[in-house]
């Protein structure tokens, strides 16, 4: 089977996923700035989380380049992924309009620890179906980003807990800043091809 259809349907689920939250933001009553403040929380709530699925729509965009076939395997780890990343919409609509409450925090944490395990799943995958000499293998080697990312969302669901939310909500934004930086590894492993 070809990634087409998978990479489009990928595709389809993560902007209907940016659109469900930016539709669930609701217009404050007031006709001033002033009437923002009260919604404040769950804006930023909308762009950490924006953030986070433009990431995986970016990063996902970049491996599917370098998937030559694509196997059942493959295809209920993506779905597992995408299931984790539907919700996010929930996660990030319940703490924002909590205003970052301990427990909201704790689930979203908790919904990005779920999705970098979908992520690293479907890498996974995708290395067995491809092999241990395949761009995509070459490309990750130790994957450093990705063990560090999994630790730093099991600290940041641990710290929101036990110290407080605002901790955990840093070291998810410092992560999310992590994934910003573009990352030439799948792209340099293909040209080397």
């Amino acid at each position: 089977m070809g990634k087409n259809r998978l990479e489009a349907f990928s595709d389809g689920v993560i902007a209907i996923l940016i659109t469900i939250m930016v539709l669930e933001m609701k217009v404050p009553h007031g006709e001033d700035f002033s009437a923002l403040i009260g919604i404040w929380p769950v804006f930023l709530s909308y762009v950490l989380s924006f953030i986070y699925l433009g990431i995986y729509w970016n990063n996902h965009h970049h491996m599917l380049h370098t998937v030559k076939r694509v196997s059942g395997s493959i295809l209920w780890a993506n779905l597992l992924l995408l299931f984790f990343l539907s919700l996010v919409p929930f996660t990030t609509g319940w703490m924002g309009e909590n205003h970052f409450a301990r427990d909201t925090v704790v689930l979203y944490c908790l919904n990005l620890l779920a999705a970098a395990l979908g992520y690293y799943h479907l890498q996974t995958r995708i290395k067995v179906v491809h092999g241990e000499e395949s761009a995509l293998s070459r490309a990750l080697g130790k994957d450093w980003k990705g063990k560090f990312s999994l630790v730093a969302y099991t600290v940041a669901i641990l710290g929101a807990w036990f110290v407080a939310p605002w901790l955990g909500l840093a070291i998810a934004a410092l992560v999310a800043v992590l994934w910003l930086i573009p990352d030439q590894r799948i792209e340099k492993a293909l040209t080397e091809e």
